[in-house]
């Protein structure tokens, strides 16, 4: 897959991409976990997120944050790597001009980007997060939650605690107009270490179902 450089608000970071099918792809911007903790752009679940949309016709780029691989810059505890998901989303629009919508996802710090990047872009119609770092970041940005979307967790998971999330999932379930898809998956850990196949069939059936036929535009369906 092509290696792409493009440039952020503080230099230039270091994406992979694959443009989608069609002259009018959707979107899909995945997000790594914390990168003072070994998180990069290969991380497996990230990876395998990538493949997922790709495989399904989208426009994807997966990318490292500031100071990560090639990345320019340095950690900014979230601030700066929200920015650096901001500019990885425009550099995809400007490729993608015509693009039907956009979908973002993220594992453990990535998925806390993803959500807070959802807030701020209205074209965003769809997310997909893992291992949601609930206990470790203050959610309350999510008032309302603009778009429904799939949380997968594990049920072992000692980094960020099953309870955290389901209070934050059982809050955004209140909504109006906005469903939220939490699944636990039983015997799990922070990383699927090993669950990885059960993780990709659930994230897979969801994305299925969320882009049936019956939805087109391929990713407009909130």
């Amino acid at each position: 897959m092509p290696e792409v450089i493009f440039n952020g608000s503080d230099g230039r970071l270091e994406g992979r991409y694959v443009h989608g099918e069609g002259p009018t792809p959707p979107l899909a911007l995945i997000l790594h976990p914390h990168p003072l903790h070994g998180g990069t752009m290969n991380n497996r679940i990230v990876y395998s997120m990538f493949h997922m949309f790709a495989r399904r016709g989208f426009s994807v780029l997966r990318f490292n944050f500031r100071g990560v691989g090639r990345s320019q810059g340095m950690f900014d505890h979230g601030q700066g790597e929200l920015r650096d998901a901001a500019a990885a989303l425009d550099w995809m629009q400007t490729h993608n001009p015509n693009s039907t919508g956009c979908w973002v996802a993220g594992f453990s710090f990535g998925a806390w980007i993803a959500m807070q990047l959802l807030m701020r872009r209205p074209e965003i119609v769809g997310f997909m997060c893992a291992s949601l770092p609930a206990n470790m970041y203050d959610f309350s940005f999510l008032a309302p939650c603009p778009a429904s979307g799939l949380i997968v967790h594990g049920e072992r998971d000692t980094v960020s605690p099953p309870e955290s999330v389901v209070k934050l999932v059982n809050k955004l379930s209140q909504q109006r107009g906005i469903t939220i898809d939490y699944h636990c998956i039983e015997g799990a850990d922070h990383y699927f270490s090993q669950q990885m196949d059960e993780f990709e069939q659930v994230c897979e059936a969801y994305l299925d179902k969320r882009l049936k036929p019956a939805d087109r535009p391929l990713a407009l369906a909130r």
